[in-house]
């Protein structure tokens, strides 16, 4: 558990979303906004002890508590035997801490650490706002709905897919992330932290918080595949890799032994992503909602290949909705060989043309200031609040 920096006459707002960080970091994103609009709230966090804001809250000073709940695994019986049970113990804990905290407001972004805290609001009748970021909500997200007061989405598909009931309550409000706009980058300086050359144009690699074993694979068929072709978009471009934590060591063993890679930058993680995104001018990538929408408000044009086996199929519905604003190119996994993505990034960067007006389309389309709106809005839920900074 952690512990806040506002004393408890404040009003408690709980934060509940994460697993992983496409559910996480919109909470957290949500809860600076929050503070930074109302300082005298206390926001706690309640999570998964398995999940990805077991690693991340113990270093934003905020006050969490973590729950047994863990995620249903497809297709693996004996793991999921104990999900029931820890998801009964998880939600009495959470009307335990509703209580202890006096909770006068509770925020669900989605995944299954969010179901304690937001079932336990249902019983408790706290105020309830869900926001989702994928274009096809999720379990979680699609049951709270049936009792939220507000419910906030990023894309318009989305809203087709709630209870009917509940649709007229969906506001498309964007995905919470850090606006472009508040932070202040140096194009130079991060190209010498991160030992790459301000000279070239930077094709980023990513595929999420834990990276991607296919989307790893297919780029290095490439390099290893196209060695000639591979010399004319060295002349101009180069590559920041972002691997995963996990797969880190093979992909940089391997690149050492393919030759003419001196331009191919391998990270197993980066903390600061906006350092990527101020530099990239195309990025491959997986189609999660948090990455999209930060692809799409830094304006970094891009290759979608949504993972196949993501819950009903939201990435899919992602990158989908997002060539069709023309701010992307879609690519299925299924079929997809390193000569098929490299003709794609070949057409895409042989024409500045198409990037650029792609990058347009993108800025265009997006929502930087989402998570200011939707803190906004859904104020009207908390009261006013005679909290002081400890």
């Amino acid at each position: 558990m952690g512990v806040g920096g506002l004393v408890h006459d404040s009003s408690t707002v709980v934060f509940a979303g994460g697993g992983t960080g496409g559910h996480f970091y919109p909470a957290l994103a949500l809860a600076n906004e929050l503070v930074s609009q109302r300082p005298e709230v206390r926001p706690v966090f309640i999570g998964a002890s398995r999940g990805i804001e077991s690693r991340i809250l113990p270093g934003k000073g905020i006050e969490y508590n973590l729950l047994p709940v863990r995620g249903w695994k497809r297709g693996q019986f004996l793991t999921n035997i104990g999900v029931p049970w820890a998801l009964l113990k998880s939600f009495i804990s959470a009307i335990k801490l509703h209580k202890k905290y006096n909770s006068k407001l509770v925020i669900v972004t989605g995944g299954y650490s969010s179901a304690p805290a937001g079932l336990a609001a249902i019983l408790m009748g706290i105020p309830l706002i869900l926001q989702e970021q994928n274009a096809h909500p999720g379990v979680t997200t699609r049951v709270l709905s049936l009792w939220a007061r507000q419910i906030h989405v990023a894309f318009s598909e989305a809203v087709l897919h709630l209870p009917r009931k509940v649709r007229n309550l969906a506001l498309i409000s964007g995905c919470p992330i850090e606006s472009p706009r508040k932070i202040s980058l140096n194009r130079n300086e991060i190209c010498e932290k991160l030992g790459l050359d301000q000279k070239y144009k930077v094709l980023l690699v990513t595929g999420g918080s834990q990276g991607s074993v296919a989307l790893n694979d297919l780029v290095l068929g490439i390099l290893q595949n196209q060695r000639e072709s591979r010399q004319g978009f060295f002349s101009q471009w180069q590559i920041l890799w972002i691997a995963g934590p996990g797969n880190y060591e093979l992909v940089s063993r391997e690149i050492n032994r393919i030759e003419g890679c001196s331009r191919v930058k391998v990270l197993p993680y980066l903390e600061s992503m906006p350092w990527a995104l101020n530099l990239a001018d195309l990025a491959i990538s997986r189609a999660g909602a948090m990455t999209t929408s930060e692809l799409m408000a830094w304006g970094v044009p891009a290759i979608l290949v949504p993972l196949p086996t993501a819950a009903a199929n939201h990435q899919e519905l992602n990158a989908l909705a997002i060539q069709k604003l023309g701010a992307a190119t879609y690519m299925s996994q299924l079929g997809l060989t390193s000569d098929k993505l490299w003709m794609e990034i070949g057409r895409l960067t042989e024409n500045e043309e198409i990037l650029s007006r792609m990058a347009d389309k993108a800025r265009r389309n997006s929502k930087p200031e989402a998570t200011f709106e939707v803190v906004s809005s859904m104020l009207k839920f908390l009261p006013e609040s005679k909290g002081r900074m400890a």
